[in-house]
Parts: C-alpha cells; sequence; structure tokens
C-alpha cells in the first residue's frame, strides 16, 4: 500500500550518488539488486497461468477452494512486493529509463493476472448457500473466513466469470480519461515563468502554483492565479470532456454491477452507508458561517481591501525562522508521540534513525511525501526535508502515523487481512499531527509560534474538512446529473461548481471568473467519491487524539488495537472499537467545533 501526501516545488538538487548512503532509504531488504527485481518478476509470470487449473472447480470441495486462494496470495505477495519496489525506485528518480520500464512491464503483468484470476470471485458466489456455511466453520478455511465472508457480501453485484473478465479487460480502456487529464495538464501545459517575491524568474508549474500562493506579496499571487488559469482558460473543452468520460465512467460500473448510483457503488465495499457522505456535508454547512469569519480575519489581518480567493493560502503568520535538522526533526516528532507509549516510539524511532526513510531531494527524485509498504517488509517514507521548513516536522510525523499504521498491522494481521481502506488510512497519519500540535503549544511560551502553530492547524482544517467536503458535494452532484440522464456539459461544470463556491467562500471573498474551472484540474476526480475520506479521517483523529490524551490505559490500548486490526474488520466497526462513531455526526461537529476555537485564539494573537 502506499499512501501520497504532501507535495512542494523541486529545484536543481545534488544527483542521488551524491546523497549519503545513510540518508537513503534501504531497498536491499526488497531485493538486493535490479537483476533480483526481474528475477522474481519472471517467475510471476511463469507461475500465473497455474490459475488456469483451478478454473470452473472452486465448488468442488474447501481443499480446492484453499488452494486456490492460497495460489492467489501467493501470487499477490510477490506482486506487492515487485510493485513496491518498482514505485520506490522509479520516485527516486523518474528520469531513469530502467525505473520507467519496470513500471510498463507491470501494469502489463497486472492486466493479465487480473484477467486470469477473474474467474475466482465469481466461482466463490455461486457456491450454495448450504455448502458455503458448512465449508466456512471448518478449521481448513479459518484464516480465509473474514476475506470470503466479503467476496460473498459482493454477491449480488458479481457478475459471471465472462462478464468479470470483460470488465478487467476493460478497465485500463475505461479508465484511460484520468491517463489523458494527467498528461494534458503535467506534461503538455505550459504555464510559463513568473517572477517570484525578490524578482527571480521562476517556472509557474503544477507543483510551483502552490508556492507562488503562499507569497506575501499580493500582486505575485495575483499574478500566479492569472497566469496559471489561463492554460486551463485555452483547453477548457478538452477537460471538461475527459471529466465527464470519467463520470460515465463511474456511472458505468456502478450500474454493471446493479447499484444503486455511483455513490453507493464507491461505498459499498467498505459498508459505508450514504448517510456518512451525507451527514458530513450537512454537518459542514451548518459550520460555514465560522469558515466566513476566518476568511473576515484573512482579509483584516493581510490589510487587503478585498479578498480573493488566492489570498487564502498565505500564512498570516510566516514560516518560523528556525533550523530544525532531520535528527532534530525525529526527536521532536518522537518526543511528541510518547503518549502512545514505549512499543510505538521505540520501533518509530529506530526506523527513522535506520533507513525506512529517503531524506533529502535529489535529482529526478518525485517531490513531496509519502509512505509505502509490503507486506512483510519496512514502511518506508519518501521526504524531501529540508532543515529551514518548519513545516516538514509535521510532514515527517504525518507518513510516521501511516508507517507505524502499516508496521502494527503487519505483526498483528495475515497477508489477506492487513490491507487497511482508505477511510482509515488518514487517521493515523493526522492522528500524529495532533499530537505533535498539542505538544509543540503545551512546550512553548512564544506568542509567535503559538500563533504559527494555531494558524497552521486552522488551515489544515479548512483545507481538509471544509474544502475536500466541497469537493466531495461537487463529485456527488454531477453523478447524479449524469444518473438523471443529463448533459455534462462545460457550462453546467461550471454553473454547478460556482455554487458551490459561492457557499463556502461566502459574501467576503471575491470569486474571479477563472475559479469556476477549479472543478477541472482536481485530479482526485478521477477516482470519485475519495476526497470525502479526507474529511472524516481527520475528524475521527481528533476524536481519537483527544481521548488518547485526556484518557488511561483502556483509551491507549483502544488507539493501538485500531493501529492493529489492519482491513480485519469494516472501517466504521474498527472505529467503533477505537471509540469514536463516525456513523454520527458528532465527531465531525467536534472538530468543526475546535476549528472556531482556534480561529477565536488566533484573532487574540493577532
Amino acid at each position: 500500500m502506499i499512501f501520497f501526501d504532501k507535495d512542494d516545488t523541486t529545484t536543481a538538487t545534488p544527483t542521488r550518488a551524491e546523497i549519503p548512503l545513510h540518508d537513503t532509504w534501504d531497498l536491499t531488504l526488497l531485493y538486493p539488486g535490479p537483476e533480483d527485481w526481474d528475477a522474481a518478476f519472471e517467475q510471476v509470470k511463469s507461475a500465473y497461468p497455474a490459475l488456469e487449473a483451478y478454473r470452473g472447480r472452486l465448488g468442488e470441495s474447501p481443499e480446492t477452494l484453499l488452494a486456490t486462494l492460497e495460489l492467489d496470495k501467493s501470487l499477490d505477495l510477490q506482486c506487492e512486493r515487485l510493485g513496491h519496489f518498482a514505485s520506490l525506485k522509479f520516485s527516486e528518480d523518474s528520469s531513469d529509463p530502467a525505473n520507467l520500464e519496470r513500471q510498463s512491464r507491470l501494469q502489463n503483468l497486472w492486466t493479465l493476472l487480473g484477467e486470469s484470476a477473474a474467474f475466482i470471485t465469481p466461482e466463490i458466489v455461486a457456491i450454495p448457500d448450504d455448502t458455503y456455511a458448512a465449508w466456512l466453520v471448518t478449521d481448513l478455511l479459518a484464516p480465509w473466513r473474514n476475506r470470503l465472508e466479503r467476496i460473498r457480501r459482493r454477491k449480488k453485484h458479481t457478475l459471471s466469470a465472462a462478464e468479470e473478465r470483460l470488465l478487467a479487460l476493460s478497465g485500463a480502456v475505461i479508465h484511460g480519461h484520468s491517463e489523458t487529464f494527467s498528461q494534458l495538464t503535467n506534461v503538455d501545459f505550459k504555464f510559463g515563468t513568473l517572477p517570484d517575491a525578490k524578482g527571480v524568474e521562476r517556472p509557474l508549474t503544477q507543483s510551483s502554483f502552490s508556492s507562488f500562493l503562499l507569497s506575501p506579496d499580493p500582486e505575485v499571487r495575483k499574478k500566479a492565479f492569472h497566469q496559471f488559469y489561463q492554460e486551463f482558460i485555452d483547453h477548457r473543452f478538452t477537460i471538461a470532456s475527459t471529466l465527464a468520460s470519467s463520470v460515465r465512467g463511474d456511472v458505468f460500473h456502478a450500474r454493471a454491477r446493479n447499484h444503486p448510483s455511483a455513490l453507493e457503488a464507491s461505498l459499498y465495499s467498505d459498508a459505508i452507508p450514504v448517510s456518512v457522505y451525507q451527514n458530513l456535508i450537512s454537518t459542514v454547512h451548518d459550520y460555514l458561517p465560522a469558515l466566513h469569519e476566518y476568511y473576515a480575519l484573512r482579509q483584516r489581518v493581510l490589510a487587503l481591501p478585498e479578498l480573493h480567493v488566492y489570498d487564502t493560502y498565505v500564512p498570516l503568520v510566516s514560516e518560523i525562522d528556525t533550523h530544525v535538522s532531520f535528527d532534530e526533526a525525529i526527536e521532536k516528532v518522537v518526543t511528541s508521540l510518547a503518549p502512545l507509549g514505549a512499543e510505538y516510539t521505540t520501533a518509530l524511532a529506530a526506523g527513522l534513525r535506520g533507513r525506512w526513510c529517503d531524506r533529502y531531494e535529489s535529482k529526478g527524485k518525485r517531490s513531496g511525501a509519502f509512505s509505502s509498504s509490503s507486506y512483510g517488509n519496512p514502511p518506508y517514507i519518501l521526504m524531501n526535508f529540508k532543515a529551514d521548513v518548519f513545516s516538514d516536522v509535521y510532514t515527517l510525523a504525518h507518513e510516521a502515523g501511516h508507517s507505524m499504521h502499516t508496521w502494527f498491522s503487519q505483526r498483528e494481521q495475515t497477508f489477506q487481512d492487513y490491507h487497511y481502506p482508505i477511510f482509515l488510512a488518514e487517521v493515523a497519519s493526522t492522528f500524529n499531527e495532533n499530537l505533535l500540535t498539542h505538544h509543540l503549544l503545551a512546550t512553548t511560551s512564544d506568542p509567535r509560534l503559538r500563533a504559527y502553530l494555531i494558524n497552521r492547524q486552522i488551515d489544515d482544517l479548512r483545507g481538509t474538512l471544509f474544502r475536500q467536503t466541497m469537493f466531495a458535494e461537487f463529485e456527488k452532484l454531477i453523478h447524479e446529473i449524469e444518473e438523471r440522464g443529463e448533459a455534462l456539459t462545460l457550462d453546467v461544470f461550471q454553473q454547478t461548481y460556482r455554487g458551490l463556491l459561492t457557499a463556502y467562500f461566502g459574501p467576503g471573498v471575491v470569486l474571479d471568473p477563472q475559479l469556476d474551472l477549479e472543478c477541472l484540474r482536481i485530479p482526485h476526480f478521477y477516482s470519485a467519491f475519495y476526497v470525502y475520506k479526507y474529511a472524516t479521517g481527520l475528524s475521527a483523529a481528533s476524536a481519537l487524539s483527544d481521548r488518547v490524551l485526556h484518557g488511561g490505559q483502556k483509551e491507549l490500548g483502544d488507539y493501538l488495537g485500531f493501529l492493529q486490526s489492519g482491513g480485519s474488520r469494516f472501517p466504521l466497526e474498527t472505529l467503533q472499537s477505537a471509540g469514536v462513531d463516525m456513523s454520527s455526526p458528532a465527531p465531525i461537529r467536534a472538530t468543526l467545533e475546535l476549528f472556531k476555537k482556534r480561529v477565536a485564539e488566533l484573532d487574540e494573537l493577532l
């Protein structure tokens, strides 16, 4: 599993060879060298046709079913490790042709595997209920009980083996619009250059756009906004077409599998009721006046005659002028996580001080940060750490949360049950950020640092809880338009998005006409009904971190149990056992109350 999170800009940096070995991750634990990866790839390629021997036979006996599941599992284990190594090597240096070739070879292999294994689910759901029930209680299938129950749960949405094969084959074709969007916006688009606040000409890119919006110079922010969106204006009809195709693909798959709607199809695998999605949107709407008050505070503090959306990203308190080395960042993060106990902090400290983490920028390396893992192997972390960027300490805490979630899950769960869903993934990472904020606020009397930390938390809550919910509402609306049989045109996208912008930003923020096209540049819209999980994850993390900080051994045990459970239960059940009920709007409401409280505190400090 891999979790992509923070993003930043890259500049001219050392080559990979110039980075000291101890500052890089140790991928020899996956494969001693690229030639070993090649050998493992060929082994899987020669092994997967063995699945064919089980086609049409899964209903014969529990022994045959088990043999099929174990063979499929062995292939999955090897493929996960192959993909893990390939993605990490590509992240090290995307300009290396060998790294790109590995990715392409894997994609072709995964398509073949998907086609070969397409019969497994239909045959499992075709086993007669009485026979299946008798098999399920045997010790033989005990390790697979949870996975089998989930497969059988999908019975009414599983097609015949032939139909499942066609859907597997069609996946890359139907979802090709996502690749088109990526190539168009990340490769073909040319945004030009722009002078920064110091007058230095810098390239304007998808990645650097956000850094220009953080500029303290309002003219830089304005120029960057207008120059950036001109490229989208010039290609607006093409991108609207790719987004419409993406929505149609979602609706097609939902209808093909007999789901009432694309939203319900997306929520089904995690057993999330539609009410959870609706609760999020309606509860956030209740707190939009608090968000509007924050924008008014922004305008006052920034002393702007009018506030544009491109003025809402620059920090009200500038980056703290500090120098924190990577080792010092480890110390800060590990100390802040002391409430989680010695087992957690000892394992994390050893991994971070060892070679879990690829620490610094190098030429061709992927920007931003992520945590990535495969079963039985270290949970690697990619960073582009800068000692003079205090927020990178938060990034390290965030990615450490993902990594330790994986570390605990691997130790307690079988391969088939260790993968935790995205609904849960952001809980552990955001939880760590909350503990870091709590620790830093508790240990400083510097009013400027306090203001910086509070401003940071406010903007995190705004960017995750309010903004991602706005995106989630947009996804819901445009899929409903398609499901009603109405046209998804550029005008429809713009009008729908304009209505949401008006509601979420309120009367005090100027909405430039170009902003209507923001809906055409959000990559997450090509993975529909994903972004709401950021908002629910943050709310769950807020509730759980508060519970651990103010609780005792039981509350800590509940949280560690959450980390250990992996994907062995459905998300709502897992969170319920940890002490938070996400079927209720209460955790979201409590997090929004925290937002209001922090805005009031920041108002006093500024």
